[in-house]
């Protein structure tokens, strides 16, 4: 007998992840340099590293051949003086996405459900479907989240619903009032998982404290990242923030050493670079304007988003995927989120904004 047909069938009918396309690919692929390409598929900081966390690994280099802090006791101290939440409520992923697919493990098995919404992220059905749960997914409502909706379909054997807060890959946003009144609502046997990665994006007038809610809610698990705001996608460092006895049971399924030595210290060192992020939001929303009044202008619908991020409808999207392409210019098609017709574009610095607009212009003719 064959040796994969003895995984199980709800493992071996996972379809992979599919990352944005790297520049070094696409290079290869059109025959182009790699310094005429932009890459503006994965909702990274296009204004680079944070000083500090560059400076923190340089020196962290010299100790390479030791294993990391497995239990990451610098970065939550600095996680836990920043938010005022006692360490032994935060873990620390490689990645949101480590955060996620532990809170899936923990939770989740054969027999078990999970909620989410139409146009979610697409690990919250990848950690779903690996543990052999069944997804609940509810139909969006404007391409974002119907909590209503979402509420009236956990059913007995629900164990997880995911809110991702603002959304990926719509950039729609639920104001912290209503999100904290589904939490309210939503049994105590059931995992609440919003993930934040973008949450430092929000302008001021919309942010909410919902480290404040893990004092009333022990089922919240707030996940979050260095990857969006803090630029250190490479490094893959993210960290949740729980309940103690929960992050116990995280910790169990948590692999020995998951952060590495390099992002530890990158990310402690960034934490405390408030004028790099501020940097980064007072220029992400300078340049989401320019995106929104220019798709405006060509006549494209858009969603309007509060990330780092727009998507957009447009017709033939495969086909003017395919002509940015030609031109260098790397954007997210959304077919495997049931958007077929629209493409999500990452706000990049102005030199990039305008090219992917030219770009955009020619491939609309």
């Amino acid at each position: 007998m064959d040796l994969c047909e003895q995984s199980p069938s709800y493992v071996r009918a996972i379809a992979p992840y599919q990352p944005g396309k790297p520049i070094s690919e696409l290079a290869r692929e059109m025959g182009l340099k790699e310094k005429s390409i932009i890459k503006l598929a994965s909702n990274e900081n296009p204004f680079g590293v944070s000083p500090r966390a560059k400076a923190a690994i340089r020196k962290a280099i010299a100790e390479l051949e030791r294993y990391p802090d497995g239990n990451a006791f610098d970065l939550k101290a600095a996680l836990s003086k920043r938010y005022n939440v006692p360490e032994e409520c935060i873990v620390v992923g490689n990645g949101s996405n480590d955060l996620l697919e532990m809170a899936a493990a923990v939770f989740l098995a054969p027999g078990r459900s999970a909620v989410y919404s139409e146009h979610c992220f697409a690990v919250y059905p990848l950690a779903t479907q690996s543990r052999g749960a069944r997804s609940i997914v509810v139909p969006a409502k404007t391409y974002g989240h119907d909590l209503d909706a979402m509420l009236a379909a956990i059913a007995a054997d629900a164990r997880v619903v995911f809110v991702a807060n603002p959304n990926n890959p719509t950039g729609t946003f639920v104001p912290g009032a209503e999100l904290e009144a589904f939490i309210a609502r939503v049994p105590r046997q059931v995992a609440v998982v919003v993930d934040e990665a973008y949450t430092e994006y929000l302008p001021p007038e919309l942010r909410y404290d919902s480290v404040a809610w893990l004092k009333k809610y022990s089922n919240l698990i707030l996940t979050r990242t260095f990857s969006k705001v803090y630029g250190l996608a490479g490094l893959r460092v993210g960290f949740g923030f729980m309940q103690p006895d929960v992050a116990e049971l995280l910790n169990r399924v948590r692999q020995p050493f998951n952060v590495n030595s390099l992002a530890l210290a990158a990310a402690t060192a960034a934490l405390s670079d408030t004028k790099f992020v501020a940097k980064s939001t007072r220029m992400n929303r300078a340049g989401m304007a320019v995106l929104e009044r220019a798709f405006k202008r060509l006549g494209l619908e858009i969603i309007p988003s509060c990330a780092n991020f727009i998507t957009f409808r447009v017709p033939r999207a495969a086909a003017v995927y395919e002509k940015l392409l030609r031109q260098g210019v790397i954007v997210r098609p959304l077919g495997g989120y049931r958007m077929p017709e629209h493409l999500r574009v990452t706000v990049g610095t102005p030199k990039e904004n305008r090219r992917f607009l030219e770009a955009l212009a020619a491939a609309l003719d």
